[in-house]
């Protein structure tokens, strides 16, 4: 993997970007967005992550973190085991989940050719980190997250995303930056 891809520091602010293999339209459903925020919310409770802007897109997750002890690639990587165990369970037991058995098989196709994974995997492997080491990189990218909803056409302003910190009645903890 490319070092400008890699966690480098355990101290650094970093844009993160979690994508659902093959770029899969898995958070339209609410069920799974809310377990992501679930997941996040534990994260920085229990595991010293803080999440400074996000947003849940259809097939990813944006946001600026860090985390106040530890390595942040330690928590992303427990928070996508974590999330993945439960929105495929959650996707099996959905019986209004018109999607159910393509969105399994998508799945578990995916995992078909990863060694680490065995019976299914969710999110892509990387996480494309990329160092925020400026105020001017900081504030350009909370711009990107904030509007990307609005570019997509999911929203016709930042703050009426539900699942996004553009949004002040969202239900995921945020620190100042």
């Amino acid at each position: 993997m490319s070092e400008k891809y890699k966690i480098a520091s355990s101290e650094g602010l970093y844009f993160v970007t979690l994508t659902v293999v093959g770029w899969i339209d898995l958070f339209t459903r609410k069920e799974y967005a809310d377990i992501v925020i679930r997941n996040l919310n534990y994260c920085t409770q229990y595991k010293n992550l803080r999440i400074y802007a996000f947003c849940i897109m259809p097939s990813h997750i944006h946001m600026i973190a860090d985390v106040s002890t530890g390595h942040l690639s330690d928590v992303l990587r427990d928070f996508k085991s974590y999330s993945a165990k439960e929105i495929y369970q959650e996707i099996k037991d959905n019986l209004q989940e018109s999607r159910k058995d393509w969105l399994i098989y998508q799945l578990q196709y995916f995992a078909k050719y990863k060694a680490s994974n065995k019976e299914f995997q969710l999110w892509q492997h990387r996480n494309h980190p990329l160092e925020l080491v400026s105020n001017k990189w900081i504030d350009q990218k909370i711009q990107y997250i904030h509007n990307n909803p609005v570019a997509a056409g999911m929203v016709t302003e930042p703050e009426y995303d539900v699942y996004s910190s553009a949004n002040q009645f969202t239900a995921l903890k945020l620190y100042e930056l």
